[in-house]
């Protein structure tokens, strides 16, 4: 499994992401990669809707379809509606073990 953290230099939610990751791999091994973006058109070239960007494979599974490439700051709902900087751990639990399934499946 590879996962590429896309960020803005400086993104102050960089550390509680990769926090979340740790915990959402729960000893599984991948590779993690982190990538500052400050470049509207690398961004667009890389996926990126906003900083933090997780991608799981080379996909965003936080996708919001028609969301623009954007150097920005990020900010994902939580299911009782609050907004933070980061997926929750939760939600990356559910897209690390899918991207798993997928993986020792194939």
């Amino acid at each position: 499994m590879r996962i590429t953290v896309l960020t803005v230099p400086g993104c102050p939610h960089t550390a509680l992401v990769r926090e979340r990751l740790a915990d959402a791999l729960a000893g599984r091994t991948a590779r993690v990669e982190l990538v500052e973006v400050d470049d509207e058109r690398e961004a667009a070239r890389l996926g990126m809707s906003g900083s933090p960007t997780v991608l799981i494979d080379g996909v965003d599974p936080f996708a919001v379809p028609g969301a623009p490439a954007a150097v920005s700051c990020r900010l994902y709902r939580t299911p009782d509606g609050r907004a933070e900087g980061a997926p929750g751990a939760e939600d990356l639990r559910r897209a690390v073990e899918s991207a798993w399934a997928r993986e020792t499946a194939g």
